[in-house]
């Protein structure tokens, strides 16, 4: 094996503060906990972590290239998470204040599908995420020579921060607004919380 215990640590401590950092997936955690229940939170959390697992494989396996030569992909993937993201800011803005009980707490499958895939499409669509993974895995391990077991271990890692600290997110996110039903600021509140989705979206639009 050849990444230590103390890359690995220090890999897994990165990620984890790199993960807490406030940003557009933070909010996509956020807000769908907070208007569809933590169900919706927790798909998006692992969907954001599968994003980064793609990363991963490409920076471990060396392809960088094939990420560039797949521009245009990874663009249309960039502009299609910020349409989604402005689409459901203005459902957030629109939208009567969301009851975490009953249909809206539970979510169909299909509605978990679509967290799912916000997660994953908004992680893909963020290009320079591919320069940091790049950039950060040859600080705690060879990347020319890691075995079958070190990919493992930095997927695990991978998983287990990133997923982690956006499912944190998500439950903290769903008791706050569980805990303001009937809150008179409650419909303000989620239209700022639109406008947040509305301006991550103009950001990642914008990313080159």
């Amino acid at each position: 094996m050849l990444i230590t215990f103390t890359g690995s640590l220090s890999l897994f401590l990165a990620m984890i503060a790199l993960a807490a950092l406030p940003s557009s997936s933070v909010a996509l955690v956020v807000v769908r906990s907070a208007t569809h229940g933590v169900r919706h939170g927790i798909a998006a959390s692992l969907g954001i972590a599968m994003g980064d697992l793609v990363f991963v494989a490409l920076a471990v396996v060396g392809l960088a290239a094939m990420a560039e030569a797949m521009g245009t992909f990874f663009t249309v993937l960039r502009y299609a998470a910020a349409a989604y993201l402005v689409w459901f800011g203005i459902s957030l803005i629109r939208s009567e204040p969301a009851a975490l009980s009953g249909s809206a707490a539970a979510g169909g499958p299909g509605g978990l599908w679509i967290s799912f895939a916000a997660g994953i499409g908004l992680t893909l669509g963020d290009v320079k995420a591919i320069l940091f993974y790049a950039a950060l895995f040859p600080v705690f391990v060879d990347l020319t020579a890691v075995t079958i077991t070190d990919i493992a271990l930095i997927a695990a890692i991978t998983v287990i921060a990133v997923a982690g600290v956006k499912i944190g997110y998500a439950v903290t996110a769903a008791t706050i607004a569980k805990a303001s039903q009937g809150w008179p600021y409650r419909r303000a509140a989620q239209r700022v919380a639109g406008g947040a989705m509305i301006a991550a979206a103009w950001a990642l639009a914008l990313k080159s």
